[in-house]
């Protein structure tokens, strides 16, 4: 698993992120039961960069937690049987990694929402990665059903790496 985190200045968080997200990217391939090495960009920024980038690709003016951009599509959530090392331009060409697409994080809603929400900032921030990793293999909210199904599957990954929402 390549993990690529990168920051666009001062990224306070009382935690290790690098640790937290590595932890969390690593169960959720687990827990999708991904049969490759993957990789993962992770843009940690503020709420203003994340506001541009929510407007120029969403068209939606107000700064947002999480972005994902997932690099592949899937039939059907989290099915990768129609992914092989012939398909496409899904593996990177020099590691060979499945390139599942990025994520941005804006550092100041991890820690506004935590304090908003009662838990910790470490707890918010492994929540929105698991979330995300989710949107990059094919996971959705926009319906009920769809909801459900990945609230559950965040649920699930979150008592696995043992990060629970009442941990402040």
């Amino acid at each position: 698993m390549s993990l690529y985190i990168e920051t666009d200045g001062e990224t306070p968080l009382p935690f290790d992120a690098e640790q937290v997200a590595s932890l969390v990217t690593e169960s959720v391939l687990e827990y999708i039961g991904c049969p490759y090495e993957a990789e993962v960009c992770l843009l940690l920024t503020h709420d203003g960069q994340i506001r541009e980038m929510n407007r120029e690709h969403r068209g939606i003016d107000r700064a947002t937690d999480v972005l994902s951009f997932p690099l592949l599509e899937f039939e059907r959530p989290g099915d990768l049987s129609g992914i092989s090392e012939e398909t496409g331009n899904a593996f990177h060409p020099e590691t060979g990694e499945l390139m599942l697409g990025d994520i941005v994080i804006s550092v100041d809603r991890v820690l506004a929402q935590a304090e908003e929400y009662g838990h910790s900032p470490k707890r918010e921030y492994a929540f929105l990665i698991a979330h995300s990793m989710l949107h990059l293999f094919g996971y959705d909210h926009m319906e009920e059903d769809e909801r459900e199904v990945m609230e559950q599957k965040q649920r699930d990954i979150m008592e696995k790496i043992n990060i629970l929402r009442q941990d402040a």
